[in-house]
Order: structure tokens, then sequence, then C-alpha cells
């Protein structure tokens, strides 16, 4: 019988990654446990091998794009993953009891972070770069689409739901003269928020997404829906469907996956996003039928791959200061969530739509603006 590491090794080289190679997407290994570790607990071992820098990667973008991109992640079945697919399916991991906790462990971490992180306006989600060269005009442009894309103008009001420190908010009130309601779960981004738009018709509000229950011209969501879980997605469209007014727009940004029969990473719900989960475009189709009209379907996922990028650039140059709030294994934690998001939106295993949607259909069709 193959030993894990020669099993490992015949594996990586269906990938062209070879294990202490002298290529940047090449896998430096340091102990050999860390291929007991991945072949037994998938992306959880890999992961936490990496935090306890049991391995390396030059490149580690390159080696999950490398990874991902041949496919070899399906020959791989670790018999400890089943509970976790199962637990998935059997119970609501994003009830209103836990919804909370992604707000506690992820958004609540500290503004520091994502100030030094991310672009001028606080945008956590994909940039648009059809014409940016830079993350901070490829989060205006995608700002400035998704106000187009929903027809906003003065004197409308705007619901976000999952508003983060209001950047949509912000800019729509600033550039389209609109009046903002946002809903969060994270105390931290209401506190930053407030401030970042104060003066402006813009109102924040700690709050679970199921409690609203008032109509808006204008509804939108940016990068939530990955928190929503499966069995909640019929619960969620109900609740956009009755916060947009018949004639209005709720417009979608979600990452999105490839197949549907498959559970949230054990190690991103560990570490980065508690319960988290990705809709597949089947799953989004069922939520919205007898809701909603789907308008357009667009996807620039492979746009991730460049904002990832970004913000790792931005989280590296910033370490020095922000390393007296954190430690190593934190650092190759935020690292490996970065990079390897961005290997896998290369390799194009995720995806990231915007759904534009109308509660009857525009009767004069609709058009995509175009940037």
């Amino acid at each position: 019988m193959a030993t894990s590491k020669a099993y490992v090794e015949e594996l990586l080289a269906q990938a062209d990654i070879r294990i202490n190679g002298n290529r940047a997407w090449d896998m430096q290994v340091h102990d050999e446990s860390v291929f007991d570790e991945a072949l037994s607990r998938g992306n959880l071992g890999l992961g936490e091998s990496y935090m306890a820098r049991l391995w390396d990667a030059e490149s580690l973008d390159q080696f999950f794009f490398k990874l991902l991109r041949s496919g070899i992640q399906d020959e791989v079945n670790p018999a400890r993953l089943i509970f976790h697919s199962l637990k998935s399916r059997l119970f609501n991991l994003q009830d209103k009891s836990r919804a909370w906790k992604v707000g506690q462990h992820h958004y609540d971490m500290g503004n520091d972070l994502y100030q030094a992180m991310l672009d001028d306006n606080m945008v956590y989600t994909c940039g648009y770069w059809e014409k940016a060269d830079n993350v901070n005009d490829a989060q205006r442009d995608k700002l400035e689409l998704c106000c187009q894309k929903l027809g906003l103008k003065p004197g409308m009001t705007v619901l976000d739901i999952g508003c983060g420190w209001g950047s949509f908010m912000k800019y729509a009130a600033e550039n389209y003269g609109v009046k903002c309601v946002g809903v969060t779960i994270s105390k931290e981004q209401v506190a930053l928020g407030e401030k970042r738009c104060e003066g402006l018709p813009v109102e924040f509000r700690l709050q679970d997404y199921r409690d609203l229950n008032e109509q808006f011209d204008r509804v939108i969501s940016l990068g939530m829906f990955e928190h929503v879980g499966q069995k909640n997605y019929d619960d969620y469209m109900d609740v956009a469907l009755r916060c947009t007014k018949p004639d209005g727009l709720f417009l979608l940004h979600t990452i999105g996956k490839n197949v549907s029969d498959t559970a949230a990473d054990p190690w991103i719900s560990k570490y980065i996003f508690p319960n988290g989960e990705i809709p597949s475009i089947s799953q989004i189709g069922q939520a919205l039928e007898q809701k909603f009209v789907c308008e357009d379907l667009h996807n620039f996922g492979a746009y991730y791959d460049k904002t990832l990028m970004a913000w790792f650039e931005n989280f590296d140059a910033a370490w020095p200061q922000l390393k007296s709030q954190f430690d190593d294994e934190f650092y190759r934690m935020w690292k490996y969530y970065l990079l390897s998001c961005a290997g896998a939106f290369r390799a194009r295993d995720i995806q990231l739509w915007q759904w534009v949607l109308s509660p009857k259909g525009q009767l004069d069709g609709y058009l995509r603006p175009q940037l």
C-alpha cells in the first residue's frame, strides 16, 4: 500500500505541483504529518497544518489555482468530513440564535484590520475591474454599477440587507440623493459606519434581516447571502419580496458555487465565516420561484481574484502596524484565507453573481447598464 506521502505526490503531480520543488507554486513540506492531515480532514487539515507552519508555498494563490483547476480535490473524500456535510443538511446553522455568531467572530474583530485591508470606501465584496487598475477604482465602479442597475433617482428609499460599514449607502446617498436604511449583525460595523455616514440620510440598524417588514423603492444585498444558509433561502426571499415595492428592484450580489450538492468548507467555517454556505444557481432559482422575476444575471467572478489579491497586498503591507493586535498564527490564517480564495476564483471553482430581480417583471424589459 502506498504511503500517504506517495499518494499525495501522485495526486499533486496531476496538478503540476511538486513536493519540495523549486517553483513558486510547489509545496514545501516541513513536517510529513501534513499528508495524513490533508487526506483525513481535507482543507481543514491542510489549513490548520499551514497555520502551524508544517508546510508553505511561495505563491499560495498559484498553489490553490493549480490544485482546484485540476479537480484532484474531488478524488479525496475524507470520512471525517461526512459529519460536517450531514450537519449542514440536518440542522439550520443560520437560525436566529446562531446568526449573530459570524458578526461577533468575523466582523467585530476590529475595524483597524478592515480599514487597512480594504479600499477607501471600505467595500468588503468583489470589485468591478472592467476598466479599473486598482482596488479603489474597482470598488467605486462596482458601487456605481449597482446604482445604475437599480436605476436610482433622488428621493428614493433604499434598503441594504447586510450593509457592512455602509459603503453602498454612503455612495448612493452622496451621488444619487437617496435615503438609505441598512441592517447588519456587527456592532463594530454600525459604530464605524455611523461615523462615516454622518450628516447623510443613512440609518444603520443592528438587526437580523428576518425582522424587516417595511417597503422600499429599491433593495440591495452585497455579500450577505453567503451567511443565510440553504434552509433559510425561502425565508430570505420572502423578506426581500415584502420589502420591495411592487414596481421596485432588488439587487442580490453573492458568491456562488458550481454544484448544489456540496457542504460548506470546514476550514472557512471554523476560522473565517462560521456557518457560512455558498449557494448554487439552482438553489437561488428555486428560492425565487413565485416571488421574483429574474431581470438580469451577471457573473464577474474572475474579478474576485484581483480583489482578493489587492486585499492581501494591503493586509501584508499593513502587518507591521497590525501585528501588535494579532499573532503569527492569525497572519498565516488570514493569508491562507485571502490567497486560497483568490486561487479558487482564478480556477473558476467559485463564482460571483449579481442578480437583478423584480416582483412582477418590468413591462418594457430590463437593459443592463454598461460602465
